[in-house]
């Protein structure tokens, strides 16, 4: 049975406590003892016996109550812990005092084998911020290659875990591995030697030639390059591509998704904080990207989404090359190359005030524009056969041939969404067809299924030309229409046109009747 004493806070009530259940004739298999409260494991007490042992524990002066509690809280929190562990998605660590691990939940023994050996780096780490709890020097983060795959480790100190690795009380830390296809677009981080190379562009258009080109006079000279582009035309492969073929190579690539964070997010992300720099921070403050790319290179990415504040933040970094923490008084200088992307007109948004001109210049030393896919419909086939076969190798089956036709109708598609759309497109057709031909009928390309181009990003670009728009609003209007008269003869009714006119713009649109 386990009791919860209740009482006064004063010297020797823990004492006369263990005396009067040593009286009582009872064992004491565990005791713990939190302000207010002593918690005591008493395994041979009985129901029949409470009544007693009650008593005897409230004749103690100071305690004021005596309860039955179906667990004691270390092993609740232990319990919660192990849940934490379990359903963590990331692979996590819980290793204690003296750097056995305790805990590995099937992420971390993925990675790492089913006995999930501490890599030496991180015993490293934490045996130089022994003894204090992980409030030594050293910093709570590192970076990281386990099998191949660059990681983003963090390690935070926590309370009593298990002193060694056989549990017997003590201070210890969470160990995760965040990976960059784990964080994605918010976050992503590749090590020495795992950045792209121009073989990853695909394409032989002219307008391509012309990205390649000033990806390899770029690459050579150390400055900031701007990047501009629709959503999903390949910003940050070029971006890769730039660091791969540079004198940076062998140094990281850090990437930072200045949109999918909010304002103070980015700005820790980017600066770092220092200890106790607000509440939640951990107690030995955190490396921003900055420090982590230290002699690589930084893209951010959406660079336009940038708030005012972290963009005066950002222009003193570029001016100088230092910086302080979030929360932090230390100037703290690196070595690093500032890449940035946008799908915005930034130079309008300086006349609108939110974006700096100053920062704009700043980071548009180079610049590179990626073509939409549109502009370059002659390298669709050659991006089809690269889709087709890496998705015909991630799911296990034979690549397919495309027939002439769907092949016509996917290079005449608009793709407002740009390769990323098109190689959903790709993929999803081929997990949703059978048999070694992909033909018309297996194409799905309406809004749903196609991409939508609104969150593609197209209300943010401005048509290239007049026949553009026109195009893209002769084909929305068809989309939206389509499904309330789905023949072309209505269609054509309803439109004031005629039928020939509707065939060839559903046609255009990629619509098949």
């Amino acid at each position: 049975m386990m009791l919860d004493i209740r009482g006064e806070n004063r010297v020797g009530i823990t004492s006369d406590i263990l005396a009067v259940i040593a009286r009582a004739g009872f064992d004491l298999r565990r005791l713990e003892v939190e302000t207010g409260h002593v918690y005591a494991h008493v395994p041979g007490l009985r129901a029949a016996d409470l009544p007693g042992l009650r008593m005897g524990l409230e004749w103690i002066p100071g305690v004021q109550a005596v309860a039955v509690i179906d667990a004691l809280p270390g092993d609740r929190r232990r319990e919660a812990l192990e849940t934490l562990v379990a359903s963590f998605p990331d692979p996590l660590l819980v290793v204690a005092a003296d750097g056995g691990i305790t805990a590995a939940n099937a992420a971390a023994q993925a990675i790492l084998g089913p006995t999930a050996a501490l890599p030496a780096a991180i015993a490293s780490r934490l045996r130089g911020k022994g003894g204090n709890n992980g409030g030594g020097s050293g910093d709570g983060t590192l970076t990281l290659t386990v099998n191949g795959r660059a990681y983003l480790v963090e390690m935070m100190a926590t309370g009593a875990i298990g002193g060694t690795a056989k549990g017997d009380g003590g201070p210890g830390w969470l160990v995760i591995f965040r990976a960059s296809q784990r964080i994605g677009r918010e976050l992503a981080l590749v090590g020495p030697g795992e950045s792209g190379t121009l073989d990853r562009i695909v394409g032989d258009s002219s307008l391509i030639a012309q990205v390649k080109d000033r990806i390899r006079r770029f690459a050579e000279v150390d400055a900031p390059v701007l990047i501009g582009g629709e959503t999903g035309v390949g910003k940050e492969l070029v971006a890769r591509a730039i660091h791969g073929a540079g004198p940076r190579r062998s140094a990281p690539f850090l990437a930072l998704n200045c949109a999918a964070l909010p304002e103070n997010l980015v700005e820790s992300e980017l600066f770092g904080y220092a200890p106790g720099a607000f509440s939640g921070a951990t107690r030995d403050g955190k490396l921003g990207l900055l420090e982590l790319a230290d002699g690589g290179v930084l893209f951010l990415d959406e660079i336009g989404e940038m708030s005012p504040y972290v963009q005066s933040k950002l222009l003193r970094f570029l001016e100088d090359g230092a910086f302080r923490r979030v929360g932090g008084k230390q100037e703290r200088r690196v070595s690093v190359r500032i890449l940035s992307a946008t799908h915005r007109d930034l130079a309008r948004l300086c006349g609108d005030g939110r974006f700096r001109e100053d920062l704009l210049y700043r980071l548009s030393v180079l610049r590179v524009d990626v073509p939409a896919l549109r502009e370059r419909r002659q390298d669709i086939p050659r991006l089809i056969d690269r889709f087709l076969s890496g998705a015909a190798a991630q799911i296990g089956r034979p690549t397919p041939r495309l027939t002439a036709d769907a092949l016509e109708r996917l290079t005449s598609h608009p793709w407002p969404g740009n390769v990323r759309q098109l190689q959903n497109v790709v993929f999803r057709t081929l997990t949703l067809a059978d048999g070694p031909v992909i033909g018309l009928e297996h194409l799905d390309l309406s809004r749903d299924g196609g991409g939508d181009p609104k969150s593609a990003g197209e209300d943010d670009v401005l048509p290239p030309d007049w026949h553009t728009a026109q195009r893209r609003f002769e084909a929305d209007l068809l989309r939206r229409l389509w499904p309330l008269y789905p023949s072309s003869r209505k269609l054509a009714a309803r439109l004031g046109v005629s039928h020939t006119t509707i065939a060839q713009k559903l046609k255009a649109a990629g619509i098949t009747p």
